[in-house]
């Protein structure tokens, strides 16, 4: 059995969702759906599917197993409820929604109508946070004690990447992109213990014609089981996307650009000769990974299989994994939870624009 499947929204990043599903052997796809029918007319041609102009047509006509929501946020909401109230399983591209209240509203209509939900959170199923999760769960951290997650050299909120509908976002197109290293602070790290607890300092560092309230974040909370996570997030700089985790045992690193894991095993401040053999440690894990990634490149150039090409796209991976789901009636590979908590997060990094926006106008009046 293969799922029927359509996307709706014909914009920029649906096309990779309509290559997925269209290599997917566990998928046929046979809509796509946009009001603009230009758009839409030009998706339907290059992947010779049907091609729809409204939502109601789409659900009422299309006989789907599956769709996949790539509009803008705005939108995310209203057309999965609309999915859900049709029967159909959902995987909505991030930010899932704009607000908790709306995601819980979604997680609501998902649950009483026992319609599968699910988020494209396709970072947390890159090789090297696969790998990096592999040893956590073989037991090699020991206890984990934290995390920090530097993730710089993001979009600036003023970049129209996604469409000028980011830019309506309080932090443009910078904004848009935060899901990203939330949702992998709190894949790996865990959930905070309470969200009364969750601290958030914003920065707005460039010049823009139009005005947004930050272009740089800092999160940080503790998880139930002691986990301290600290999560880093900056535009206008050079992309430096490394994952930190500390456990009692060893301490990994993470780089995503890269997709290399280094390991920090060894006590350095013993002796000068511990402190060489330190950096040897590292600069082996590098090389070996980067081996290993250059020989897994080589392959996908030489084999277009699906196998090969979800074993280095993440978001194949995940397409596969919620594909898989659907067709065996697991959970879905990112919960909504995770989305809840990603949606938490960044709530508190608006609202700390608000407080500090408050705490200078108060210092200025002062003065």
């Amino acid at each position: 059995m293969t799922l029927r499947s359509a996307v709706v929204g014909a914009g920029v990043v649906s096309e990779r969702h309509l290559s997925g599903l269209e290599k997917n052997p566990r998928t046929d796809l046979v809509a796509i759906c946009d009001r603009d029918e230009e758009r839409a007319r030009e998706k339907a041609v290059k992947y010779g599917v049907k091609a729809y102009y409204d939502t109601t047509s789409l659900f009422e006509e299309a006989d789907l197993d599956w769709v996949h929501v790539c509009t803008p946020v705005a939108t995310h909401v209203p057309i999965a409820l609309e999915a859900i109230d049709a029967g159909v399983p959902v995987l909505i591209e991030k930010p899932v929604a704009e607000t908790v209240s709306e995601v819980e509203e979604l997680a609501t209509a998902a649950r009483e109508a026992d319609v599968s939900v699910s988020v494209v959170h396709n970072h947390v199923f890159d090789p090297v946070i696969r790998k990096l999760r592999d040893r956590i769960d073989r037991g090699d951290l020991g206890e984990m004690r934290g995390i920090d997650l530097q993730y710089t050299g993001s979009t600036p909120p003023d970049t129209p990447n996604r469409g000028s509908w980011a830019f309506d976002l309080l932090g443009g197109e910078f904004e848009e992109g935060l899901p990203h290293p939330l949702y992998l602070g709190l894949r790996v790290g865990g959930y905070p213990d309470d969200r009364s607890r969750v601290s958030s300092h914003t920065a707005l560092c460039g010049e823009y014609e139009q005005s947004f309230g930050y272009d740089g974040a800092q999160v940080g909370y503790v998880t139930d089981d002691g986990v301290v996570c600290n999560v880093t997030m900056l535009s206008g700089t050079i992309p430096i996307r490394v994952l930190y985790v500390h456990g009692t045992e060893t301490s990994f690193a993470a780089d995503v650009v890269s997709q290399t894991l280094v390991e920090f095993d060894r006590d350095y401040k013993g002796s000068a000769a511990g402190r060489a053999l330190n950096n040897v440690d590292q600069a082996v894990d590098r090389f070996t990974g980067t081996v290993e990634n250059a020989v897994s490149v080589l392959r996908r150039s030489r084999d277009d299989s699906w196998e090969v090409a979800t074993a280095l796209d993440s978001l194949y991976y995940q397409l596969d994994r919620e594909a898989e789901a659907l067709l065996t009636g697991d959970d879905p590979a990112v919960p909504l939870e995770e989305a809840r908590w990603t949606i938490a997060l960044m709530e508190e990094i608006r609202e700390s624009v608000a407080t500090e926006d408050e705490a200078i106008a108060a210092e200025a009046a002062q003065d």
